[in-house]
């Protein structure tokens, strides 16, 4: 049951909210619900066994069996920190609203608790119908978010991004059907469940170096819908409009949860599903990845906006998810996970930094600040640190996500890893030269013009980024305490590719493989060791 009321909590919350708040009062009820939410999230630390392959926590209940829809839910190393992310970084976004958010705030709270079920429906949904549901499910309270509380050209932005999922989902929808069909044809009874859909191994016809064939259109018709999720290059033209026009917290859960459901896709039905087809046409992603890389880098550094660079910066980022998951091995595998939830952390981080200075002085362009350090020192302390994180600065969480992808890259393919080192460069690069020309140099702009509540961070927006700042060092120095959660998941994934069969914990695996981070050398390493051993 856990899963269902991790699920669902929110959903209830918001008919709760609904019925008993009022404006004033709504927020204040928000926020205690989603801290809820996020407490019976913990509870998995109690059920879930980092050592098995597996699905934990199944649920599974008969919903439509005509047609091979189950209510079938469940949680793995793949999943695990994705949901997690999902409920901390909920709250986190509701306080970073909580001044800039001024009208209809109730109807606001009651979108955002939609939207953290459906999130969450994603992560541990496997029956692919499902699985459907709540990844469309997903667009309505993020339409109405944008739409609704956004900037004066919302309407663009909204509509541009709902075409844009909407249709590259279609893709999707008739990949499932395809895969229910194909199954009923062999092995006599239909089925819609996503581990069901792994035993196709041997069954879906592939015919290397043409498009035509059963597997190389069904692997396309996935990884369309993925890649305009995550989103890929040429997709991500709707990904800066909307970063642009939504308000804060929508920019957080956009960055932080709704990109990552495109690169869980690829885990959970591209890689294993498809693994002929995701073999032979990897290069194509590794080309696309890493484009998208030095791409949204040279994009980035000529952006006047800090949101709209922010935004590009996350189109390079998540190239470096996708050219990690198609090295297909174990280091680049783990190295794409981890840094799905680092992208969440630091990406989450500096668009909330970007809403708060904006909430003062009214202004998201670069130019018309100077010498924003001496006038708010806190708030320069915690934007550095974020910079840092993104940039993947040694002892941060980027660094070890990033030097996982680049290991594994070189070990699939050395050019692509040569382009992406040059993509750490260029990010470097324009994230420090925006730096120093908000926070250093004389006042100028609106720094220097009278402001109601100074410049400085306020003791509320602290606590929000304190929980991010030390997730930023945490995973940084002591990656194995959230890697071992993984380990097990992708090896299967990796080693097994077109046989990754998931498990009930009633048959704990145990796994004996060699450790997918001991790959990963170097003093970082030796800390999480030494600190494990302690």
């Amino acid at each position: 049951m856990l899963l269902s009321i991790i699920t669902f909590l929110p959903v209830a919350l918001a008919l709760i909210l609904w019925a008993i708040a009022s404006e004033k009062t709504a927020k204040k009820w928000t926020l205690a619900f989603t801290i809820l939410e996020f407490a019976a999230s913990l509870l998995m630390f109690l059920y879930f066994k980092p050592g098995v392959a597996g699905l934990q926590l199944v649920e599974r209940h008969a919903w439509i069996p005509s047609i091979g829809v189950d209510y079938f839910l469940g949680v793995d190393g793949l999943s695990f920190w994705l949901i997690l992310l999902t409920t901390l970084l909920t709250p986190l976004a509701l306080v970073g609203a909580w001044t800039s958010v001024n009208k209809r705030e109730k109807t606001f709270c009651l979108t955002l608790l939609f939207l953290e079920s459906t999130m969450v429906g994603t992560f541990v949904s496997m029956n692919s119908i499902l699985f459907y549901c709540f990844f469309e499910a997903s667009l309505v309270p993020m339409y109405f978010m944008i739409g609704i509380w956004g900037g004066p050209r919302r309407l663009y932005a909204t509509v541009k991004f709902f075409i844009y999922t909407m249709a590259g989902s279609i893709f999707m929808l008739l990949g499932i059907i395809a895969l229910m069909l194909i199954y009923a044809k062999t092995f006599g009874h239909i089925s819609g469940d996503i581990p069901d859909f792994y035993k196709l191994h041997g069954h879906l016809p592939f015919v290397a170096g043409t498009f035509i064939s059963t597997q190389t259109l069904l692997f396309f018709a996935f990884s369309i819908a993925f890649a305009i999720k995550v989103p890929l290059f040429p997709f991500h033209t709707w990904l800066p409009d909307a970063h642009v026009e939504a308000p804060t917290p929508g920019s957080v859960i956009l960055a932080g949860v709704l990109l990552k459901m495109g690169t869980y896709g690829f885990l959970r039905f591209s890689i294993p599903i498809f693994p002929e087809a995701s073999e032979h046409w990897a290069w194509v992603f590794l080309l696309i990845g890493v484009f998208g890389i030095i791409y949204g880098a040279l994009v980035a550094m000529v952006q006047p906006d800090m949101k709209k660079l922010v935004a590009y910066s996350s189109v390079s980022h998540m190239g470096y998810v996708i050219i990690g998951l198609f090295a297909m091995n174990p280091q680049g595998v783990t190295g794409a996970l981890y840094q799905m939830l680092n992208h969440g952390v630091s990406t989450g981080a500096l668009f909330l930094l970007v809403g708060m200075i904006y909430e003062r002085t009214h202004s998201r362009e670069i130019k018309d600040y100077g010498g924003l350090a001496s006038a708010a020192p806190i708030f320069t302390i915690f934007f550095l640190i974020v910079t840092m994180s993104s940039i993947a600065v040694p002892m941060t969480n980027g660094f070890v996500g990033e030097f996982l992808i680049l290991l594994g890259t070189f070990e699939a393919n050395k050019i692509v890893a040569a382009f992406a080192v040059l993509g750490v460069i260029l990010g470097a690069s324009y994230m420090l030269w925006m730096v120093k020309k908000i926070f250093f140099g004389k006042p100028s702009g609106v720094v220097t013009k009278p402001h109601d509540k100074g410049l400085d961070l306020c003791p509320r927006e602290i606590a929000i980024l304190v929980p991010l700042i030390i997730l930023i060092f945490w995973m940084g120095l002591y990656p194995n305490t959230f890697l071992k959660y993984s380990q097990a998941s992708i090896s299967q994934l990796v080693n097994h590719r077109g046989h990754y069969q998931l498990v009930s914990t009633r048959t704990a695996a145990k796994h004996s493989e060699r450790p997918l981070t001991r790959a990963f050398v170097g003093p970082v390493a030796q800390m999480s060791k030494e600190a494990n051993l302690r």
